[in-house]
């Protein structure tokens, strides 16, 4: 597991297989639903504030944005591919909603800003070194 984030009682965790799966804690059958859209290892996960949004990074440079409701045979609501290397840290804004801030690895150095309702590109900062948290 490289990755781990809490949505109320859904614990969601991703991994080495490429995968991203929310468990509900207050059950015994506790796995509710396999995520599936990374080709590479998921190493950032985070619950929006609102809990509506599960955002996911991997080593295959892609940041995909999950709706709350979505069930193991559903695709992300979007799959961005804008940075050059793998997306690790993901934080969303406390203060602005649907603000959610990303950072990408050694090729990439930038922190991204987007707009998670509508799936743009807000801003790019090259921060000279790779983002790591």
């Amino acid at each position: 597991v490289g990755a781990l984030s809490w949505n109320r009682h859904i614990l969601s965790s991703g991994g080495r297989d490429n995968l991203i799966v929310n468990h509900d804690v207050r059950i015994a059958e506790h796995k509710v639903a396999t995520l599936s859209s990374h080709t590479q290892e998921v190493c950032g996960l985070a619950w929006s504030p609102d809990g509506m949004t599960l955002a996911s990074g991997a080593n295959d440079n892609k940041l995909c944005l999950w709706n709350a409701a979505t069930s193991s045979s559903s695709h992300p609501r979007f799959e961005l591919t804008d940075h050059q290397a793998a997306v690790k840290p993901l934080a969303w804004s406390p203060h602005e909603r649907n603000l959610l801030a990303t950072g990408g690895g050694t090729a990439d150095r930038c922190i991204k800003f987007w707009n998670s309702q509508t799936g743009s590109l807000l801003n790019s900062v090259d921060t000279g070194s790779q983002v790591c948290a």
